[in-house]
């Protein structure tokens, strides 16, 4: 499982990864028990934890950083039913740069909750650079037949008029 296909989706608990979207909502997979199914935007909405961003005290930061750090770090993970104060002193060790102010308790346990998840499905915290999301980008875009590339370029031909033959019926 790539960690660019995994989204949170508004008011459902978890993290899914997406199968497929469609224009009216999206089929998605539960990475906590398997179970899949279809989620309509009307009621609900995706953020990509690729795209999800966490305010510092510099620039903002990739949620997939701070991942990395809480990976790397030697504190121990907090409950994510733990106190807010709790939640805020194991951050401050891990990434103080994070600008508190602006990033509520809630926020601190999602973050926990997800990368519990994370880890415990041995998904590996891979964030793509810029080059990669522009090469992805290319592909897209390039058609798929090549030698029917050229349609696009030509004219519309003109049709042959048809014969409409009597059959004798008057």
């Amino acid at each position: 499982m790539d960690y660019n296909k995994i989204v949170s989706v508004s008011g459902l608990p978890g993290l899914f990864e997406l199968l497929s979207s469609k224009s009216d909502g999206a089929v998605v997979r539960s990475i906590e028990d398997n179970s899949t199914r279809f989620v309509s935007t009307r009621q609900h909405n995706f953020s990509h934890l690729e795209s999800i961003e966490v305010f510092t005290k510099k620039d903002n930061t990739s949620l997939a950083e701070i991942f990395e750090a809480m990976k790397e770090s030697k504190e121990k993970l907090p409950d994510a039913k733990a106190d807010n104060k709790v939640l805020k002193s194991y951050f401050e060790k891990v990434y103080p740069d994070m600008d508190f102010e602006r990033v509520y308790a809630s926020d601190m346990k999602k973050m926990i909750k997800w990368y519990d998840i994370i880890d415990k499905n041995k998904i590996e915290i891979k964030v793509r650079t810029e080059e990669e999301k522009e090469a992805a980008a290319d592909q897209k875009s390039k058609p798929a037949h090549v030698e029917n590339a050229h349609v696009k370029d030509m004219k519309p031909q003109q049709a042959n008029p048809r014969k409409i033959e009597s059959r004798g019926v008057k």
